[in-house]
């Protein structure tokens, strides 16, 4: 059954909170715990549908996990060799991150797997991942010749990569540092620009040789990796909807705690403060080898800007709710150089221009981005997610705004991210 969630608009978004623990590295901690030697413990873990496909994909091969109260997680590796053969395809839901990492792990097993999703996940590109890993070795079959899921992977064999990626992707990244794990010599991953290096951060952490450079990283191959103790902080992605939220509503100040503030995934505080908008960041601080901060965020008068370069891979999956600022911005906002967000859990790119449309705003699509015309007044109405979970959160930030209530259709995929969103939105002020 497809939910739905009806918004009004807000007086304010006030209040002290938490945002639940960051997706990329709940993911990484997860596939890092397992193979690594001893006991991991994972604190702050997001128990969202995507790491969930994650987890029972490493129990669906043989891994130990206990759940203690409080969330906590107790991974009992198997070593870097110890994983089992599945007995049956792993279901990685609709995770990108899943499938795509484990795409790169699952090469360099001595065995045989396949990974499949759900119907959104078996829309998008693949061959971003399977053509550089097939060049180290890894036998891979997919629909399409290789770009869509399912796939079938026969692991084993696999020489380093030496690999200049054509785009700044921290999954394509991961996926052959995950499979350089298994490759006699150093893999090395040069970019146009620095992804997200949650992957680099932990393989160190655990023990791994990775060594970053300008433009790139590379990972000694055959590492012992070793159980940690891992806190996961809150997701940024996550915070973000809560940010512009604030920014937005007159009457508004919110302070965000623990939070993940890693410099290559905090372009949308860089974004948002270029805009004009209030962010301070307080009691900043390390956490198993990740930066952390409290965010305090106060409404503010944003203003159009360009966007683009190297500030998009750091932010990529916040350019739904940039657009939501963007709209309530005087002067005109331009997105470009993301066209990534057109091959996400949905074209985001044409979702966000249809649903922020749909209330008013002026928006044009490119293929690219977005230009939108922003200090318009934006009415109530109905609009649909396309089952993206950015999209419907960032249309429930839009509602606090509009004129009248806003209805969202499909809001089940929330689940995905960020389970209780709905909660913690009216907590604040909706």
């Amino acid at each position: 059954m497809i939910q739905k969630q009806t918004i009004s608009p807000s007086r304010g978004v006030k209040g002290d909170m938490t945002v639940p623990g960051d997706k990329s590295i709940s993911h990484r901690s997860i596939m890092l715990g397992s193979l690594a030697e001893g006991v991991t413990e994972v604190h702050g873990f997001l128990h969202g549908e995507d790491n969930h496909a994650t987890l029972g994909a490493f129990r669906a091969m043989g891994v130990l996990v206990d759940e203690l109260p409080g969330g906590v997680l107790r991974i009992h590796g198997r070593g870097l060799h110890g994983l089992a053969e599945p007995g049956d395809v792993l279901d990685c839901g609709n995770s990108g991150t899943t499938i795509r990492l484990m795409t790169g792990l699952l090469s360099g097993q001595n065995f045989f797997s396949v990974l499949t999703g759900d119907r959104y996940l078996r829309k998008r590109p693949m061959k971003r991942v399977v053509g550089p890993l097939a060049a180290m070795g890894a036998r891979i079959w997919g629909r399409g010749g290789g770009d869509l899921a399912p796939l079938a992977i026969q692991g084993g064999g696999l020489a380093p990569a030496d690999y200049d990626s054509p785009i700044a992707s921290a999954q394509v990244k991961s996926a052959l540092l995950l499979a350089g794990l298994y490759a006699e010599g150093v893999t090395t991953v040069r970019e146009p620009h620095l992804s997200r290096d949650h992957s680099e951060r932990m393989l160190g952490y655990f023990g791994a040789d990775v060594r970053p450079f300008p433009g790139g990283v590379s990972l000694v191959g055959h590492p012992r990796l070793t159980g940690r103790e891992v806190h996961v902080p809150g997701d940024i992605s996550s915070a973000a909807f809560f940010m512009v939220a604030a920014l937005i509503t007159p009457g508004s100040e919110l302070l965000i705690r623990n939070v993940g503030v890693n410099p290559t995934r905090s372009g949308i505080i860089d974004i948002l403060q270029e805009m004009g908008g209030s962010l301070q960041l307080l009691n900043e601080r390390e956490l198993s080898g990740e930066p952390v901060a409290d965010i305090l965020v106060k409404s503010s008068d944003l203003k159009g800007i360009e966007i683009g370069g190297s500030v998009v891979p750091r932010a990529i999956d916040e350019f739904p709710v940039v657009s939501v600022a963007a709209a309530f911005a005087e002067g005109t906002t331009i997105i470009s150089d993301a066209r990534e967000l057109r091959v996400k859990e949905t074209d985001r790119i044409a979702a966000m221009t249809s649903a922020l449309g749909g209330l008013g705003a002026r928006v044009e699509a490119r293929d690219d981005g977005m230009v939108i015309h922003g200090g318009q007044a934006l009415s109530g109405g109905t609009v649909s997610s396309r089952g993206d979970h950015r999209i419907a959160m960032s249309m429930a930030v839009a509602a606090l705004r509009a004129t009248g209530s806003v209805t969202i259709e499909d809001t089940g995929c929330t689940a995905t991210s960020f389970p209780d969103f709905w909660e913690l939105i009216e907590r604040v002020g909706a």
